[in-house]
């Protein structure tokens, strides 16, 4: 007899045999599970092709147990700590303040208070994160902490292009910071009013405790404002596009090379940046510095007329540092000397010229030659060809190793110029690529990549910033893992972005939290990607291939640091077992 079933609502009825039925829901079944079996096989394909496979797929049983306690504690925090309500309600309130809407580095801007205070920042914090290699030297300490020291070191003076009597000069003028040994007998009330004199230098202090908003304390919170890419630009300017950010974005290193490179902040600035970095779980750094500063010795006025004392003391400062009880287990750091794209040829040959001369003198401290600005305005790599041979012809005549590791395709354009830096950077020989944004769009440069074992050097807070993408969902780092492309995460201006500090525990964090397929192992896998391609000494090109591909197996200073770094990785793993398996169950 036929079953009759009656569906709630009464519309209609259905008669099917209990015989037939039964049939119909052993297909139904058997179809649900053939198609979840072939599913499943499509989906671990091509996570076979990702690029931190290898990284997961060895695992130790600590390893993967801390991974299940941190997926699990991932998931609880994206519904209670970072939901779709709550970013929507940040959005609003900012809306309802600003009248802006949302655009990129906005999200990272109003959460980071809340970040901070998740176990999930806890477990990141803690993590060894290997090396840092893509970092600016101008913008790696926290600034209260840097202005702070600006005001206690005697001598020091403020300069200014213009009148700051208008809150629009106060935004955009030229300011300048310069030892003096005699006190200016300028009026340092009158650096803030009409009646200052354009360039005529004033007691810091005084000037500081002058200010006409709040005195001391109101000049420090101007000062942060004016050298920190603030909440509002990112909010109220978003119309004037990429190239506004980057204005202001540039103008805070033209401020921060007027006092940088006087000693007394220079060592300071060292010391400061070491500590931080290591307390993140940085073991190595690589720094890029652009020498527009000029270095003033403690207590001169004139500036030396070549770097040989400054790097001098950067050498000595990083083996205090190495030396002391809190620098314990820092491996070290080296330069990448960094020319200017936008300057005409001679200066940057006779940029290239004084790198040389620094190589030869400070062999340990040179790794690495780039070029950095704005890359959509700035000249390309094709532009600039004829300097960079002649840049190689004459460090192979003097008998050095200085290879390249270039800025290449931070731009949104598609086949521009800029994008096509990419292209140049590889076949120029560049061992890493720094922010390789638009290589996502180039399949076939991506199979080169590979094949040349070329890392991305990836700055995800950097890049939502300086408006490349809306937030840490819509970066390409994803793709790029997911084609097998070697990538390491970087935090590249964390001072002027809003981190507040020189470590990487903001980037690993949004990382782990925003991407699904990455996990703990994901980030572990990335920052052993940073080990595997620091300079930490001078290599052939056929020795730095072989140090990569041997990794731990291989007998040089890289596989020594590698087995180090594994040692501290199954610490952490343990640790986060031990400390938090019991609270997620």
């Amino acid at each position: 007899m036929d079953k009759i079933v009656l569906i709630e609502n009464g519309d209609r009825v259905t008669r099917i045999p209990d015989q037939k039925w039964d049939q119909i829901k052993e297909n139904i079944e058997n179809s649900f599970e053939s198609f979840n079996s072939e599913r499943n096989l499509l989906i671990q394909k091509e996570k076979n092709l990702r690029s931190d496979r290898m990284f997961k797929e060895q695992l130790s049983e600590t390893g993967r147990r801390a991974c299940e306690v941190v997926d699990k504690m991932r998931r609880e925090e994206l519904k209670s700590v970072w939901s779709g309500e709550y970013e929507e309600s940040l959005a609003n309130q900012l809306n309802d303040k600003n009248r802006a809407t949302i655009h990129p580095g906005m999200m990272f801007a109003l959460a980071k208070e809340r970040m901070e205070s998740t176990l999930l920042w806890k477990i990141v914090r803690k993590m060894p994160k290997g090396a840092l290699l893509h970092a600016h030297f101008d913008a790696m300490v926290d600034f209260p902490w840097l202005f702070e020291i600006l005001l206690q070191t005697p001598g020091i003076h403020i300069a200014c292009s213009h009148s700051l009597v208008s809150l629009e000069n106060r935004e955009f003028s030229d300011l300048k910071f310069k030892f003096f040994k005699s006190k200016s007998n300028t009026n340092p009330a009158s650096f803030w009013t009409s009646d200052y004199v354009p360039n005529s230098a004033v007691s810091l202090v005084e000037a500081a405790e002058a200010f006409p908003e709040g005195g001391r304390a109101g000049f420090l919170n101007y000062l942060w404002n004016r050298l920190t890419i603030k909440l509002d630009e990112s909010t109220e300017k978003t119309n004037h596009g990429v190239d506004a950010i980057w204005k202001k974005f540039q103008s805070i290193f033209s401020v921060l090379s007027t006092f940088l490179g006087y000693e007394p902040i220079f060592r300071a600035f060292i010391g400061r940046m070491l500590e931080l970095l290591h307390a993140d779980g940085v073991r190595w750094v690589d720094l890029r510095l652009v020498f527009f500063m000029q270095y003033y010795r403690q207590g001169s006025e004139v500036a030396d007329t070549d770097l040989v004392e400054m790097f001098r003391v950067l050498g000595e400062e990083i083996e205090k540092f190495k030396a002391s009880e809190a620098g314990k287990g820092f491996w070290g750091a080296r330069v990448i000397w960094c020319g200017f794209r936008l300057l005409p040829t001679r200066d940057i040959v006779e940029d290239m010229e004084a790198c040389i001369s620094i190589k030869t003198k400070f062999p340990h401290l040179i790794s690495g030659y780039d070029l950095v600005g704005q890359e959509d305005p700035g000249r390309p790599l094709n532009d600039l060809l004829p300097e960079l041979n002649y840049f190689r012809k004459r460090c192979k005549e003097s008998n050095l190793n200085i290879p390249f590791f270039f800025h290449a395709g931070e731009t949104l354009g598609d086949g521009t110029s800029t994008d096509l830096n990419l292209f140049d950077a590889v076949l120029l020989g560049t061992r890493r690529i720094g922010h390789g944004f638009s290589l996502f769009k180039h399949p076939l440069l991506i199979e080169l990549i590979k094949e040349k074992r070329i890392l991305i050097e990836s700055c995800p807070i950097s890049n939502e910033v300086l408006r490349l993408c809306s937030s840490i969902m819509t970066h390409p780092l994803p793709a790029l893992l997911a084609n097998g492309v070697h990538c390491s995460l970087c935090n590249d201006d964390p001072a002027i972005l809003g981190q507040d500090t020189a470590g990487m525990s903001h980037d690993f964090w949004q990382a782990l939290q925003g991407w699904e397929n990455l996990g703990l192992a994901g980030l572990g896998s990335l920052a052993e990607n940073s080990i595997k391609w620091a300079p930490f000494e001078d290599e052939g090109d056929d020795q730095w291939r072989r140090g990569i591909d041997q990794g731990e197996a291989g007998d040089g200073l890289k596989s020594k640091r590698l087995k180090e770094w594994k040692k501290e990785w199954e610490e952490f793993c343990a640790w986060i077992v031990s400390e938090f398996s019991e609270k997620r169950e």
